[in-house]
């Protein structure tokens, strides 16, 4: 075949017959890019657009989360409970109010409730007595101090002994015993002395021992000690019970 040279009719000719052609290849080539960015449009028209990111704070995220556990189950489908975890077994917890289970007492037991109760039966009448007596020693003491002559001191002395008798002979005529020896534990207990040194401190030792005698004769004696914290620990309890009214 002779080639035409470019000035020639014929050129243009063919040229004009080959531009079907060429357009067809060009659209083959351009088809799937024209298809991808109708798809995407499509695509992009649909989806709607992300809400902005809000931050969110840590007490808003808890309630978020506590909501969103809350609306699983109906107001009336869950039960909240207590747990503890024990070697890594989760139990339920639950704390129930106290209940006081009563029972027989036993002889021991009848024995220890009785005492208890004639122990706080005696403290209760006789401990007005020993307040009233130490706060009365107290101010004797101090009174014999001021005073150098020793017939002052017995006529002072006698003349309490006087008013005292009156104010206390009946109601000691009244206690048993029983009441007197705690009478005489409390009176240490108030004034720091056993009854016995007082006796002879005021009235002489020859008194002091002849009381001491009798008090023998009824199973006690004036020279009983006070120990709190030892064996008058429960007179030591119902005493500050008492002395707890006192204060009101």
């Amino acid at each position: 075949m002779v080639p035409v040279p470019l000035g020639v009719p014929g050129f243009f000719i063919n040229f004009k017959l080959s531009m079907p052609l060429f357009r067809l290849r060009y659209l083959y080539v351009l088809l799937p890019f024209i298809l991808l960015i109708t798809v995407q449009s499509a695509f992009a028209q649909q989806s709607p657009v992300p809400a902005p990111i809000t931050k969110q704070t840590e007490q808003e995220k808890k309630l978020a989360d506590l909501q969103q556990f809350n609306n699983r189950f109906g107001k009336n489908d869950t039960i909240w409970s207590m747990v503890i975890v024990y070697e890594g077994d989760t139990i339920p917890a639950k704390t129930y109010a106290a209940v006081d289970i009563y029972g027989a007492m036993t002889r021991a037991m009848r024995k220890r409730n009785e005492a208890m109760t004639r122990l706080r039966n005696a403290v209760y009448v006789t401990y007005p007595y020993a307040r009233k007596a130490g706060i009365i020693l107290n101010d004797m003491n101090a009174q014999l101090a001021k005073m150098n002559s020793e017939s002052q001191r017995k006529d002072y002395i006698k003349s309490m002994e006087k008013d005292l008798r009156k104010e206390f002979t009946d109601p000691m005529e009244r206690l048993s015993v029983y009441q007197g020896k705690v009478l005489m534990k409390l009176i240490n207990r108030q004034t720091g002395n056993n009854c016995y040194d007082i006796i002879k401190e005021y009235r002489g030792g020859f008194s002091a021992r002849v009381w001491q005698t009798v008090a023998f004769f009824f199973g006690s004696s004036l020279k009983q000690s006070y120990d709190a914290q030892g064996e008058d620990h429960d007179v030591e309890v119902i005493v500050q019970e008492v002395e707890r009214m006192y204060r009101g």
